[in-house]
């Protein structure tokens, strides 16, 4: 049976007596690309960190799969299956990249001091299964031939890869990213849209919900979009439909 992805149901949040989201409800699918687009201030990125657990709602709630995530610390959210692509990237610059993807695979039973003596053999197991994982999401965003460079030495598009395969390598289902494509060039940006797009492809219980600017990058990637402004969903639909709207058109794209 197919999972449930995420829904918000009339979720707010006022932040020094202003309304920063005003009773939102929306559903985000798996096996989709869901947009969120509107004005800066418009309550987007609020949005995410009321789903993730860094504010909590003022009312409303947040459900993943079918069960309520309102309200949990974000390392909780986090082992519910929810990840986040921040728009700053926060790759650790003195690792590697293969220690920057291996740092998503370790669970926290395996990270207590006492682990390796009690389990040593348990632990070379999870080693050797984690080197097979990295391994292969680095292969799968093209950065195999990088796993030994610092996270400092990368591009800030590569950087981007990175924290794209530290999700997939920690098995997130839901894929938060907060301006996947900002600063990027065009080169860059074909990349990641077209890794996106091969994510929900071939796994279709992956969801991914995305905060973007460019509706270039919108149109061609997103199979559905919500329109925020002051803090409501003011229109959602088809990618088409409403970036087709007059409403939508006039308020943020400015004709």
């Amino acid at each position: 049976m197919k999972q449930e992805g995420l829904k918000i149901k009339k979720v707010s949040k006022s932040v020094n007596g202003l309304r920063i989201v005003d009773g939102v409800t929306a559903s985000f699918l798996p096996g989709r690309i869901t947009a969120l687009i509107g004005p800066n201030g418009a309550g987007k990125t609020t949005l995410f960190h009321l789903i993730t657990g860094e504010l909590f709602p003022d009312s409303g709630k947040v459900l993943y799969r079918g069960e309520t995530i309102t309200c949990l610390s974000p390392y909780r959210v986090a082992r519910k299956g929810v990840g986040r692509l921040f728009q700053d990237v926060r790759v650790f610059e003195n690792l590697s990249v293969y220690e920057n993807v291996a740092s998503a695979c370790y669970k926290h039973k395996t990270e207590t001091p006492w682990f390796p003596f009690f389990r040593p053999g348990r632990l070379r197991t999870i080693d050797q299964q984690i080197s097979e994982k990295v391994e292969y999401w680095l292969d799968y965003v093209g950065l195999a031939a990088n796993k030994d460079d610092s996270g400092s030495d990368l591009s800030y598009g590569q950087q981007k890869l990175v924290a794209i395969a530290r999700l997939l390598a920690g098995g997130f289902s839901l894929m938060l990213l907060d301006e996947p494509t900002s600063g990027l060039n065009s080169v860059m940006i074909r990349k990641v849209l077209s890794l996106l797009e091969k994510i929900v492809e071939e796994d279709k219980e992956k969801t991914i919900v995305l905060v973007e600017h460019d509706m270039s990058v919108v149109r061609e990637i997103a199979d559905w979009v919500y329109f925020m402004n002051e803090g409501k969903i003011a229109f959602f639909g088809r990618t088409d439909h409403v970036l087709g709207d007059k409403e939508v058109r006039e308020i943020y794209l400015g004709f």
